[in-house]
């Protein structure tokens, strides 16, 4: 069966050859996962951002993960930390998120807590193998930022990213660009993302299809892989 892709939400073929194809190339592809950790999937009252919308994900995204690595993919696990004392944030020039989101959801009880080093937010809620890679200190909305994830992809030798992960119009959504922008092959993998809700979720995958890379489900990236790897074998 063929894969398919989702252009501003419309379902399309994805062909099997050409520059579109080139995005699902697992040669030199890798799979960055961003924040499935405690501060935003915990159902403890307590948590610091809250986003309950990523609970749905959890056990797909760990089964696409367990696919990838049969197929030789790495998976890199990104997280958001700050340093303990908080001045990379709350006691220093605060996110601007902190503001502008309560505005919309409320008041996050709470939130100086968020990413915190050493505390429990930080732990991965998604299963990390042992020959997967973290990536930790991500400060801000996009995974690159500051952290050393475009040095970690060089030296694996990638090129092509699938990301997946919360939230897709936040960190997903910045991530893709600044990876678009640093020259990276992106693709989303459109049910292993969830957003703020449901409109703003689709808003983000739709940018994502018409100005940065490939949004497709799971089992179409998958096929892709497998299709990509039976024309290099046949040759």
């Amino acid at each position: 069966m063929p894969a398919h892709h989702h252009v501003y939400g419309t379902r399309r073929p994805l062909p099997a050859t050409g520059e579109l194809a080139d995005f699902l190339d697992p040669t030199h592809a890798a799979v960055v996962s961003i924040d499935m950790h405690e501060g935003h999937l915990s159902t403890d009252p307590a948590c610091p951002c809250p986003a309950p919308r990523g609970r749905e994900i959890v056990e797909p995204v760990d089964a696409f993960h367990r696919a990838a690595r049969e197929r030789g993919v790495p998976v890199i696990h990104v997280r958001s930390e700050v340093r303990a004392s908080g001045v990379d944030d709350v006691r220093g020039i605060p996110s601007a998120w902190r503001t502008t989101f309560p505005l919309h959801v409320g008041p996050i009880p709470g939130a100086g807590d968020h990413a915190l080093a050493g505390s429990r937010w930080t732990r991965f809620v998604t299963e990390v193998a042992p020959d997967d890679e973290v990536v930790t200190g991500k400060k801000r909305l996009s995974a690159f930022y500051p952290t050393d994830l475009d040095f970690l992809l060089r030296q694996l030798g990638v090129t092509h990213l699938v990301l997946d992960g919360i939230m897709a119009d936040c960190c997903v959504l910045n991530t893709a660009f600044d990876a678009a922008n640093l020259s990276y092959r992106v693709t989303v993998a459109r049910d292993l993302v969830r957003g703020t809700d449901a409109a703003l979720e689709q808003a983000a995958l739709d940018i994502v299809s018409l100005h940065v890379g490939v949004v497709a489900d799971a089992a179409d990236v998958l096929a892709a892989w497998d299709g990509a790897t039976a024309r290099a074998a046949a040759r």
